[in-house]
């Protein structure tokens, strides 16, 4: 079973497109955990427990474990471990945005798909195809590639015309039709963009789109999924990270959301 078939599968059996975001800043994790040996990851066990009935993704952001230097990193593993052990069929993400030349890309691939054991990673497309190659020949991986992203200054670059299209149409043009020949590869588009979104939609076919964006970055739920969903109710993974860790209730949070965005499929 492929990476994008056990995806699929979870969320046929969850019902669910969400991914939960363990952007698990440690100045604002709740003081019970703060005194544990791996606070991060003793947070983030916690999260994965209240959360899991409604997640399809769980997608750890690499910064917030490597501020914490070894013991950040340690609980990283120690996470990724504990979802291998207990809830194997959820797809991880490694939110690390990697892209160097290609003896560094041999690395990275290799630490977050062997050590690490991540099902798929966020990769910036800027280096080209040769850089990213190490991810893509990993048939037995997902390659995440930036391709629109939420934060507000994308356009800066992004909206740059390439031979009369914008940046971001081009890139997704080169996943979809260049890119993909082992068929793993995603897009990430914002859902603060969602006339972007639909452009992408059309263009990519029914490839799956890592969408962040919804919660605290003001991306609109239904406007979102409307605009980036495939032709099959599916092809999204809706991420939402402080929206639902960070609240009193993230079981709540986590639930009401699944079932928000599963109104618009």
């Amino acid at each position: 079973m492929s990476i994008l078939e056990k995806y699929n599968r979870r969320v046929e059996v969850a019902n669910s497109l969400l991914c939960v975001g363990l952007d698990s800043a440690f100045e604002r994790i709740p003081e019970p955990y703060i005194n544990h040996e791996y606070p991060l990851f003793t947070f983030n066990r916690w999260i994965i427990e209240q959360t899991h009935a409604y997640a399809s993704a769980f997608k750890p952001n690499m910064a917030f474990y490597e501020a914490r230097g070894d013991r950040g990193m340690r609980s990283l593993r120690m996470t990724l471990e504990y979802l291998q052990l207990h809830h194997p069929d959820i797809l991880t993400i490694c939110d690390a945005k990697r892209g160097d030349v290609p003896s560094t890309s041999e690395a990275y691939a290799s630490a977050i798909f062997d050590w690490f054991g991540f099902d798929a990673v966020t990769l910036n497309p800027y280096l080209g195809k040769d850089a990213l190659q190490p991810f893509l020949s990993r048939e037995d991986k997902v390659c995440i590639i930036l391709c629109r992203t939420s934060n507000p200054g994308s356009g800066e670059l992004q909206d740059m015309l390439v031979n009369g299209q914008p940046l971001w149409q081009t890139v997704a043009h080169k996943v979809a039709n260049e890119w993909n020949d082992k068929q793993n590869c995603m897009v990430v588009v914002g859902a603060t963009y969602p006339d972007e979104l639909k452009q992408v939609r059309q263009q990519i076919g029914d490839m799956t789109i890592l969408l962040p964006g919804i919660g605290m970055q003001g991306g609109e739920v239904e406007q979102a999924v409307r605009a980036g969903v495939s032709d099959s109710g599916n092809g999204l993974i809706v991420n939402a990270s402080r929206s639902i860790i960070f609240t009193d209730d993230p079981e709540a949070a986590a639930r009401s959301l699944r079932d928000e965005i599963n109104l618009y499929r």
